[in-house]
């Protein structure tokens, strides 16, 4: 097993573990601005966790690019359309980290809103691959 099919299980593994933690948060933000419970604990480390592992997405996304670019199959313009909607999901995803300090009441829609944006940027970034979901 070369570099390349390494990271290229990384890159598509670790797209289910930013699945579920994006599920679970639109499920406990949801909930919370519907109920408008109190800001837990929890309200600060999972979109934090959420924010790491598309950071670690990305990075591993750059890193593949970049290798197989040079590696002879060239920068199509579709890589780096994809390349531009992912860092920009990743930017909307850390979108919470800056609310923190801000007041609570709006809290939990702001974080749903924020998940939620990322996920259709996510959505869009996806398409525009060959192939789009059907791989």
């Amino acid at each position: 097993m070369n570099i390349i099919t390494i990271l290229l299980y990384a890159h598509s593994g670790i797209r289910w573990l930013i699945i579920l933690a994006a599920l679970l948060a639109l499920g406990i933000f949801g909930y919370g601005w519907i109920v408008k419970k109190t800001f837990p604990k929890l309200g600060r480390i999972l979109p934090a966790a959420y924010s790491g592992l598309l950071d670690a997405q990305v990075l591993l996304g750059l890193i593949f690019m970049i290798w197989t670019g040079l590696a002879g199959s060239g920068f199509p313009r579709f890589r780096w359309e994809h390349m531009a909607m992912m860092i920009l999901a990743a930017v909307v995803a850390h979108l919470p980290s800056r609310w923190a300090k801000a007041g609570k009441e709006n809290l939990y829609r702001n974080i749903f809103f924020a998940i939620l944006g990322s996920l259709v940027l996510i959505y869009l970034g996806v398409l525009v691959l060959p192939g789009g979901w059907t791989r």
